[in-house]
């Protein structure tokens, strides 16, 4: 479970990446410069409505998942490496066929 400066640094660290100041983030979020300044200390805690409107403003979204969950959520999309089906296999093959085809086709 990620701690309240944690969630306030991941908020600050967003904002910084897509270029928002504070002032522009608190008017689009519809909260008073004071209270974002708070939000992102993470030394304050803060309505659940206002993380809510910050994040959607930073293009974040709150998940609620099971705490067996969490790792994986935390890991992001990449876990491993990516398991190639059968179905995928045959259908690399099949395009690999089709391109080396055009290629003959194409010579001279």
């Amino acid at each position: 479970m990620l701690t309240l400066p944690e969630i306030s640094g991941l908020l600050r660290d967003t904002a910084r990446r897509n270029g928002l100041t504070q002032a522009r983030l608190a008017d689009t979020s519809g909260i008073s410069a004071r209270t974002l300044t708070h939000v992102l200390s993470g030394q304050e805690d803060f309505r659940v409505s206002t993380l809510m409107a910050v994040a959607h403003q930073l293009g974040l979204e709150l998940v609620l998942v099971p705490k067996a969950a969490a790792r994986a959520v935390a890991a992001g999309e990449a876990l491993g490496p990516p398991v190639r089906s059968v179905v995928t296999e045959a259908l690399d093959a099949l395009h690999a066929r089709q391109d080396a085809r055009a290629d003959d086709k194409g010579r001279p």
